[in-house]
């Protein structure tokens, strides 16, 4: 006799919660999310170069600049699919210009400690952050293209903070102070960015 094959049930896609009136429609919620990654890479690439600008001979130079260029990856990426799906930059560019660059620099001028501290707690938000736009798109079945793009730079948003940790970050003082801020002023200009 033989045996009945056990069919196993595929894996349920996440339930999404319907679109209510006034909620973005998919096109404006993928503009939304490229507005502010394009708003968040920029910035990430300002704050390294703020960085470099105070660290540029010391030996954690070359890992600054190696995820510095990683950002300007993503930065060039995004800036090209903000093109290609006319979606608009946050008119905030202008004050992420300066905020990233003082932010970078800022911390880079407490040592390199600090810097790798400033780096871990800017990926750890970055990686929240696309995690929730990946659920979202998962969820609602769309962009399966832009879906990819955002975990690839995801992981490699979480190799920079892997990269801070090794770098000494845990061991700046006031690491818990210093990263909680970074984290708050990073959400902020997630939320700001979104909208404005």
């Amino acid at each position: 006799m033989a045996k009945a094959k056990s069919k196993a049930k595929p894996k349920a896609k996440p339930k999404a919660a319907p679109r209510l009136p006034g909620d973005p429609n998919a096109s404006q919620a993928v503009a939304q999310m490229l507005r502010v990654d394009h708003a968040g890479e920029y910035g990430a690439v300002r704050i390294y170069e703020g960085q470099l600008a105070v660290l540029g001979k010391s030996k954690a130079a070359p890992v600054i600049q190696h995820m510095l260029d990683q950002e300007k990856q993503h930065l060039e990426k995004f800036e090209q699919l903000v093109g290609e799906r006319r979606a608009r930059p946050t008119a905030l560019l202008p004050f992420w210009h300066l905020a990233g660059f003082a932010l970078g620099a800022g911390t880079a001028l407490l040592g390199e400690k600090a810097a790798m501290a400033c780096t871990v707690a800017v990926e750890e938000v970055i990686d929240e952050h696309y995690a929730e736009q990946i659920a979202d798109l998962t969820a609602h079945d769309e962009e399966p293209e832009l879906r990819d793009t955002f975990e690839a730079f995801r992981q490699e948003e979480l190799a920079h903070r892997q990269t801070g940790l090794d770098h000494g970050a845990e061991a700046a003082p006031g690491y818990a102070a210093l990263t909680g801020a970074v984290k708050a002023g990073s959400r902020l200009a997630i939320w700001l960015s979104t909208r404005i």
